[in-house]
């Protein structure tokens, strides 16, 4: 099965503000199109930077923040490509602490947004997949134990390990082993060992 990019999860209307814009009107099109964050773009349509509920929130507890998108946004613009994987998307809302990505065409211009309700519910039919995926590849056929060893949970592609492996090495092998499993947006390490062989000894005399 072909595996859809954001160019086809994208949203390809797009709510956009320029840099010049006041702080009152992006207020009313975050509450009128109920969205988070709205990208910043030039003359030539291209992201600039991004102003999201949290920098307006950010200027009414400062009195030295300015009152234009320009002041406002948080620069530059986190943005993706259409022919991106929903993965990749996903990985980069998460590492970059974002929850909606300006998408870009070959010359920089914005064409679309993605965000995380967009990737939501494809994750949500991937997850039981993902989940079967690393009890039978890395669980039994990898680390050879048997699939009720570990607790594997995973929900909108972030995986959660938990349980005990036989060593310490073990654990970020299989932490290296989940996370190359198509469909993992993160995983979060909660393994234990039963015997820790990475401690040194003494020295030989």
């Amino acid at each position: 099965m072909r595996h859809r990019s954001v160019g086809d999860l994208m949203t390809p209307t797009v709510v956009s503000v320029q840099p010049g814009t006041p702080f009152t009107e992006i207020a009313h099109l975050l509450d009128e199109y109920g969205i988070t964050a709205v990208p910043v773009v030039d003359d030539e349509a291209r992201p600039v930077g991004v102003v999201s509920r949290a920098d307006l929130l950010r200027k009414q507890t400062s009195a030295d923040v300015g009152s234009t998108a320009r002041d406002l946004m948080t620069s530059p613009a986190v943005v993706a490509e259409p022919g991106w994987n929903a993965v990749r998307a996903a990985r980069t809302m998460e590492r970059r602490r974002v929850k909606r990505l300006p998408v870009v065409d070959d010359g920089g211009r914005i064409i679309g947004v993605i965000s995380r309700s967009d990737l939501v519910q494809l994750f949500l039919r991937r997850d039981r997949a993902i989940e079967e995926e690393i009890l039978e590849d890395v669980v039994v056929r990898t680390l050879g134990l048997t699939p009720s060893a570990l607790t594997v949970e995973v929900t909108d592609g972030r995986v959660t390990l938990s349980g005990s492996v036989e060593r310490r090495s073990l654990v970020p092998v299989t932490v290296r082993l989940c996370e190359g499993i198509d469909g993992v947006v993160h995983v979060v390490n909660r393994l234990g060992f039963d015997r820790d062989d990475t401690a040194h000894g003494p020295a030989p005399q």
